[in-house]
């Protein structure tokens, strides 16, 4: 773990606080980690790999802490919060971002599809944010990561859009019961976004280009959006300046879903 200086910590908008980031190896959870740190937070970000995580942390830079966790194992979020706790720390931001998907029509879904889908997007969420609870602060910020594929009816992706509408409900719910802690729940729901994960659901890299092109088509901004600019939204819902938004789902999606 680095520790920057108190005069590095002074300068961003998240200034003193303490942020947790589960699936922040790659992708959007790695922008956002990296965001967090560059505005002065203290950051413990999760993977399931130990190599991904050392690049990840030194990526990210800052005051970082890596902790190695599968979302979906109730014992390694009890290490990740007692790895929070020992160090001291209160947790004022938690994002609660791994998550994952395959293709599979409804004719090809199988158990373990199902099961691998809502293990990591809904008993991962769930469980990520309820093990949080004791450690959380009080008007604490709690961001769920959703996807557009939760309002609509993408085909072949089925389970992991059912998986996000969970998200989208859990977000509305957790708002409610957790407002008397002054805590805010959001769900942001990103569109096509230039992603490891996105390239994964091809089965070759050619493959992964010709689907980025056809999903850049369907964006009326004409364009994949970039991790970046979903990091950009989790800092607002992090910071004072979204103080009265809670419960709501937000697109980050180039509207795609909006046109």
């Amino acid at each position: 773990m680095n520790h920057p200086s108190k005069e590095y910590r002074k300068m961003g908008q998240l200034s003193g606080k303490t942020a947790v980031i589960t699936g922040g190896t790659s992708g959007i959870g790695l922008a956002t980690a990296r965001r967090f740190a560059q505005e002065g937070a203290r950051v413990y970000v999760t993977g399931r790999r130990k190599d991904a995580l050392d690049e990840a942390a030194a990526a990210i830079g800052g005051d970082v802490t890596a902790v190695r966790a599968d979302s979906a194992d109730l014992d390694d979020l009890d290490r990740l919060y007692a790895t929070v706790e020992a160090a001291g720390d209160r947790i004022d931001i938690l994002f609660a971002n791994a998550g994952g998907g395959e293709f599979a029509t409804l004719e090809q879904v199988t158990e373990e599809h199902f099961d691998a889908t809502f293990g990591t997007n809904v008993k991962g969420t769930l469980f990520t944010v309820q093990k949080s609870l004791p450690h959380l602060n009080d008007g604490a910020s709690v961001i769920l990561t959703g996807s557009t594929a939760g309002t609509v009816g993408n085909e072949a992706f089925g389970v992991y859009g059912a998986s996000k509408a969970a998200v989208r409900s859990f977000a509305r719910t957790w708002a409610n019961e957790l407002r008397t802690r002054a805590i805010r729940v959001n769900a942001i729901a990103p569109g096509p976004i230039t992603t490891p994960g996105l390239d994964n659901l091809a089965p070759t890299a050619e493959e992964a280009t010709q689907l980025r092109e056809h999903l850049a088509t369907t964006v009326p901004l004409g364009r994949m959006g970039q991790p970046e600019e979903v990091a950009g939204l989790a800092l607002f819902l992090a910071t004072d300046q979204s103080s009265y938004i809670t419960g709501t789902e937000i697109f980050v999606d180039g509207g795609a879903n909006q046109i």
